[in-house]
């Protein structure tokens, strides 16, 4: 299994002006959000990417993409119909082949020298099946993501099947259905924010929209959910970091990571300590 495209949804409400906003990124350059989604895609050696787009943004997206422009395909998304119909608004770019999917509200810093993406495509490449990055997150930040349940794969260190998923659940919910043996008490395998996806959950999204009362029901949970008992999903477990840029602070959060874990470390600890001195 190869992965050449990516798809990046970026057509959510309160998600669209986000990777419009300037970071200065862990190597010292400025560069926009969008700009750093897109090295992440390439580092995983994947150059097709698909944007989600709301129709009308595109201007300003080809603006802060930069040389980077030419490696983008606009996928409009008319109506703010939910993140269940915004990816299966990809299905003609992706067509039969599996694909690597971000969130365009999410900055990842890995820890090492492969980016997040990087590791997640080689684990899908060679497992040739759906692979959604998660981390252990503690409970109370349950209502920010969905979650998964599921085994440990022998002598496969982080890997795990999935067999259940659920979106947002409940403490009660988690403890009763989403219990990962080895995992810490009070910690649930919740999504990173990137995926690969087989084409066979746009079969699924399409059958589940087409079903529901409203589209913002359909989640990519809910259609996880279903593909998992069609055929084998697992879930890397990260180590790295993510960063939800539409939170509180988000933006700031994400900056003061990338600043921590880049090139100028030592100054931005001294301009922090400057900071908190002059606080005090």
């Amino acid at each position: 299994m190869k992965i050449t495209k990516a798809v990046v949804t970026v057509a959510g409400k309160g998600q669209r002006a986000l990777p419009l906003q300037t970071l200065i990124d862990r190597d010292g350059a400025e560069k926009s959000v969008l700009g750093i989604l897109i090295e992440e895609v390439q580092r995983a050696g994947v150059e097709e990417i698909g944007l989600v787009v709301r129709s009308g943004d595109e201007g300003a997206l080809t603006a802060v993409a930069g040389n980077h422009a030419a490696h983008l395909r606009f996928i409009p998304q008319a109506e703010p119909s939910g993140y269940g119909h915004a990816l299966l608004c990809a299905r003609d770019f992706v067509g039969d082949a599996p694909f690597l999917h971000l969130v365009g509200d999410h900055i990842y810093i890995s820890r090492g020298e492969s980016g997040c993406a990087q590791q997640l495509v080689q684990v899908a490449e060679r497992e040739a099946c759906t692979v959604s990055a998660v981390q252990a997150t503690r409970e109370h930040l349950l209502p920010y993501f969905g979650a998964v349940g599921g085994r440990p794969l022998p002598n496969r260190p982080h890997l795990y099947r999935v067999e259940r998923v659920m979106e947002k659940p409940t403490p009660t919910e988690a403890e009763q259905q989403l219990i990962v043996p080895g995992l810490r008490a009070g910690h649930y395998l919740c999504f990173f924010g990137m995926h690969v996806l087989t084409a066979g959950i746009m079969e699924i999204l399409e059958r589940q929209l087409a079903a529901a009362a409203s589209p913002q029901q359909v989640t990519l949970s809910h259609a996880l959910e279903e593909l998992a008992q069609q055929e084998q999903v697992l879930a890397l477990e990260k180590q790295d970091w993510r960063y939800d840029l539409g939170a509180r602070y988000g933006l700031m959060m994400a900056q003061m990571a990338l600043s921590l874990h880049g090139r100028d470390r030592d100054l931005v600890l001294t301009r922090l300590l400057e900071l908190l001195a002059a606080g005090g």
